[in-house]
């Protein structure tokens, strides 16, 4: 326990931590101020003139869905026939996850309900990337430096030491996540409740944007595993952030062009973003354009891989990554 705590100690008293704390809080802040600026109370002549607005592409939807019905039974022109599917499933208003609302056309006001999961989305971003940081520059300062060593005199037990430091890590990092979110989230809702509009917030909307938040935070508990144990490997801060971009550079963007050029099928599934997009989403849906190649008429070419395979690739790669940091860290010389 007196280990755990003299690493919070440590962790909580350097500069770099300070200071990624306070971009976290100015960037919150920063958004808050520009959305509560930016909203007003809509005007009863605003919500009439979107609520018609709303109605009129309910009725271009429905309308879409019965020329591919019609396109199905055969009476349309085979050159109009030829852009639907044989199947309508997807033109179906009732097989929609939400119709067109009024809160959809109306400028300038803030939806609480309607913006929340982008807003999660830039919550768990930012949230990421203050965790790989922290954690690289956590683990890579000390060892640059030397302050591994002074604890481990006073320590002499290297997985105990290290254990430690990354369990401190990991809920240090819990910890700001939640309070960061619970004060996020609470001043937009407070500016839909006071200069723009709630939204319709019942039903499923708390539990799945809930689900949403659970699956950012346990994104953020990898990014910065993944970031402490490349620094514990690379020995520095540095080797962290040049391996992320030279993954970034020459795989997520030199492959994908490759890929493209040479129509290698279902380039995506090579890639990192992928499985990171099919956690946090819960189903990334993919396109591949290879399978409609030679094919007349209406080719989909999508695909959808869920989060249990994200999941799987995520806790590979960061396990793997965190083995390899505790075998390097017990054996390697220090000094």
């Amino acid at each position: 326990m007196n280990l755990v705590r003299a690493e919070l100690e440590r962790l909580a008293v350097r500069r770099f931590v300070q200071l990624m704390l306070a971009l976290l809080v100015l960037a919150f802040a920063v958004t808050a101020v520009t959305t509560l600026v930016g909203s007003h109370r809509p005007s009863p002549t605003e919500v009439a003139e979107a609520q018609q607005a709303a109605a009129q592409e309910r009725q271009a939807l429905e309308a879409t869905y019965q020329r591919c019905l019609a396109a199905v039974r055969g009476t349309l022109p085979p050159e109009e026939a030829d852009s639907f599917p044989d199947d309508c499933t997807a033109f179906d208003s009732a097989q929609r996850d939400r119709l067109p609302v009024a809160a959809d056309h109306l400028q300038g006001v803030f939806n609480f309900a309607n913006q929340a999961r982008p807003l999660l989305y830039f919550l768990i971003l930012f949230l990421v990337l203050f965790g790989f940081l922290v954690g690289a520059s956590y683990i890579g300062a000390d060892l640059s430096t030397g302050g591994v060593v002074n604890l481990l005199i006073w320590r002499p037990r290297r997985i105990a030491v290290f254990g430690a430091k990354l369990g401190t890590l990991l809920g240090a990092l819990t910890v700001v996540s939640v309070l960061a979110s619970a004060a996020y989230l609470g001043a937009f809702w407070l500016v839909g409740q006071t200069a723009g509009m709630p939204g319709v917030t019942d039903g499923d909307f708390w539990p799945s944007l809930g689900l949403l938040w659970a699956r950012g935070v346990v994104l953020v508990l990898f990014a910065a595993t993944a970031g402490f144990a490349i620094a514990t490997l690379g020995r520095r801060t540095a080797a962290a952030l040049g391996a992320v971009t030279a993954y970034a550079v020459v795989w997520e963007l030199g492959l994908r062009v490759v890929m493209e050029v040479v129509n290698i099928p279902r380039g995506e599934d090579w890639m990192l973003s992928t499985y990171l997009d099919a956690w946090l989403t819960g189903e990334a849906r993919l396109a591949d354009a290879t399978t409609c190649q030679g094919v007349s008429g209406y080719c989909d070419g999508s695909y959808q891989l869920g989060w249990g395979l994200g999941l799987a690739v995520l806790l590979a790669l960061t396990g793997g990554l965190t083995v390899a940091a505790f075998a390097a860290f017990r054996r390697r010389d220090l000094i």
